[in-house]
């Protein structure tokens, strides 16, 4: 069974009926919380269980890095693409996998990168921060729906693609982790 955006707004118009302020559903495949707002609106947040979308880094050549870009591992990194890159963030090549020594968290839908869970909250992560496998990361909001996208193995953030409310496309790489040894 598949569960689509409309499922989900039927789902709410049942609730509506009910006293209940939150629901948590959770199936092998995705884990969806509802809750009720004070002005009786809904929040939505799908977390999809299927295997993260992390690629191994094994050091393939191709993916450029611009001159007096911050790397991997600069705790001056910003997370955000240098002047003169020749690639935006959100326009990578399906090629552009791996990284020496570094791991690929990928958007798992198209859709908008938050990285905070909401507007003035600081963000899920930093460069430098330290991540576990189920550890949150960021949201890609798709029709309505906030994503959560775990890192999907345990390390440290290397670097962050991606700025705040930039749109993704899917398997876009968000950030890279370096893998604990």
């Amino acid at each position: 069974m598949d569960l689509t955006s409309d499922d989900v707004q039927d789902i709410l118009k049942l609730l509506d009926g009910l006293p209940f302020g939150e629901m948590h559903l959770q199936t092998t495949r995705f884990s969806l919380w509802l809750r009720r707002t004070d002005d009786g609106d809904w929040t939505q947040e799908l977390r999809v269980l299927s295997e993260p979308a992390v690629i191994p880094a094994a050091g393939v050549a191709g993916v450029p890095q611009a001159p007096g870009t911050p790397g991997p591992g600069n705790s001056q990194d910003s997370g955000t693409p240098g002047p003169g890159s020749s690639q935006g963030p959100g326009t990578q090549e399906p090629g552009a996998q791996e990284r020496d020594g570094l791991r690929a968290v990928r958007a798992p839908l198209p859709g908008t990168f938050y990285r905070a869970p909401m507007p003035g909250a600081p963000p899920f992560v930093e460069v430098g921060r330290p991540v576990e496998p189920d550890t949150v990361v960021g949201i890609v909001e798709t029709m309505k729906l906030m994503n959560s996208v775990p890192a999907g193995v345990s390390g440290t953030v290397a670097e962050i693609l991606l700025a705040n409310a930039e749109f993704a496309e899917r398997d876009t790489v968000l950030m890279w982790i370096r893998e604990d040894p």
